[in-house]
């Protein structure tokens, strides 16, 4: 068990603080609670969890950001896990417990859980994919946009072909990449040096909107023939980049749901990827999302009705 030789090697700290912190989270959940809790924008989760200790937590969470449940399934069974080891230098990586856990079936999925959405937003995992083309099938039928991240560089590397039949058919709207999984997924390509830039002219030819993130040099986006590249935002140090891309991916959103040009949309999500790598994990603060209304006010950006009160003289 991971967890179990953390422990062991585990050091007390002079304030006695334990290093470990349990908190509830998932790529899609840290995007929709970002949503809704710093944009104020009306959100649901379509999903599972189990009637344990972690899916009383998740729902305690996501009940208290006000993301509605109603879609959400309660199962006999244990929640998804997944342990996030952070170093001094805010890097971060993951390792998930998905085998035993619960989680909703491609045939549970109605077209009651899309109706009134603007958009979809998935994660790219090879063990979901049935309920993945199954909710994208059902999305399109409701005139749903789809959103999708590609997760993780190891599981575009290891499942390449299903992701570009995926981003080959034409249902995906809005594509996010990092810059390790641009380049796995053009890794058996023979273009010498394809870098980032390469990566956003394939997902632009299948995709309406293509942006692929760059860490601490920000990132690059593509809509129609429009390209733009943004510098991240702020000068903090990363403390942990758990969730960056997903509060990136909540930022996007919001401005495409209020009508913002690309550059905005991307400098929206600059603001509030750069605002979850000040703390441990990928739910905000309340001073963190005060630091990131503070970076919207400063670089010209509407702010959310949600946060105006923090940034009122």
């Amino acid at each position: 068990m991971i967890l179990d030789e953390v422990n062991v090697h585990t050091f007390a700290s002079l304030d006695n603080a334990s290093p470990l912190k349990t908190i509830a989270g998932g790529s899609v959940a840290n995007t929709i609670r970002g949503l809704a809790a710093g944009f104020g924008v009306t959100c649901g989760i379509i999903g599972a969890c189990g009637n344990d200790e972690q899916g009383n937590l998740f729902v305690d969470n996501m009940s208290s950001y006000k993301v509605d449940l109603f879609r959400l399934r309660l199962k006999n069974g244990p929640t998804a896990q997944c342990v996030c080891l952070v170093d001094e230098l805010g890097n971060r990586t993951m390792r998930p417990c998905l085998s035993s856990a619960v989680k909703v079936q491609a045939n549970e999925l109605t077209r009651k859980d899309f109706k009134g959405s603007k958009w979809l937003v998935l994660r790219y995992a090879v063990q979901n994919l049935e309920v993945i083309h199954a909710a994208i099938m059902i999305a399109k039928q409701e005139g749903v946009s789809v959103s999708l991240d590609l997760a993780s560089f190891e599981m575009v590397r290891k499942f390449r072909s299903p992701l570009v039949q995926l981003l080959e058919s034409g249902s995906i709207d809005l594509c996010f990449a990092n810059e390790d999984e641009a380049a796995e997924l053009l890794s058996c390509r023979s273009e010498d040096n394809a870098g980032p830039e390469v990566a956003l002219e394939f997902l632009a030819e299948h995709c309406q909107w293509a942006v692929v993130t760059l860490g601490p040099k920000g990132c690059i986006a593509k809509h129609g023939k429009e390209v733009v590249r943004v510098p991240a935002m702020g000068e903090a140090k990363a403390i942990d980049a758990t969730g960056a891309g997903d509060l990136f991916a909540c930022g996007f959103l919001y401005g495409l749901v209020k009508g913002l040009s690309l550059e905005e949309c991307c400098r929206v999500g600059s603001c509030s990827g750069g605002s979850v790598t000040r703390d441990l994990g990928g739910e905000l603060t309340s001073e963190n999302w005060q630091w990131m209304y503070k970076q919207m006010q400063t670089k010209g950006l509407p702010i959310p009705e949600v946060g105006k009160f923090c940034t009122a003289k």
